[in-house]
């Protein structure tokens, strides 16, 4: 038996400021995407709300294209003027647009309808907004996340999705088989 034999190097240690780093990246990165699919998935769902994105400047400053708005379901009575509302611009038509309630009317029958105007706009609305032709109120906005709501749509949402939980999948399983590789060598090392 040799007695000087070199020291055997210590196993790798998961204290370095470099893993320290490496695992806040991590964790927060984690926690704004899970975060920003609560915003933007969760929570619309939940209230049976929906997604929109700004595409004009009518409601700059509030509200500049490229902004995702989530829209909650109202009661038409419970809508008061200054409250953005989202709506279709015919009955049952998918377009629709979001601007400010600027006055409340009833006609003869007690109907209610809706006088609206964008911010930017210097007039209101033509068209007076029934009750069925609103999807929502604006609950909130998050700027620029329109953009990649407009390219996250149909199959490209679809693909998207799959490929990033095959990742997260990947990466998941790539970490549990490091972590068990480097805890049998330790346990090995201790031998």
């Amino acid at each position: 038996m040799n007695a000087h034999a070199a020291p055997e190097a210590p196993p790798e240690e998961s204290t370095g400021a470099g893993w320290w780093l490496k695992s806040v990246l991590t964790w927060v990165l984690l926690f704004a995407l899970v975060g920003l699919l609560v915003v933007t998935i969760v929570l619309p769902l939940a209230v049976g709300g929906h997604r929109f994105t700004i595409l004009t400047g009518s409601m700059r400053p509030t509200y500049p294209p490229g902004t995702l708005v989530v829209v909650r379901p109202e009661e038409p009575v419970e809508l008061a003027v200054g409250t953005p509302i989202t709506y279709q611009l015919r009955s049952g038509a998918p377009e629709v647009v979001t601007h400010r309630i600027v006055q409340i009317r009833r006609n003869a029958d007690g109907e209610i309808g809706f006088v609206t105007r964008g911010d930017a706009n210097p007039v209101d609305d033509e068209q007076i907004v029934r009750p069925e032709q609103i999807r929502g109120a604006v609950w909130y906005s998050i700027p620029y996340l329109g953009y990649l709501n407009n390219w996250f749509s149909g199959s490209k949402r679809t693909y998207t999705i799959a490929v990033l939980i095959v990742l997260l999948g990947g990466y998941a399983l790539f970490a549990l088989a490091t972590d068990t590789r480097d805890r049998l060598r330790a346990k090995r090392e201790r031998r």
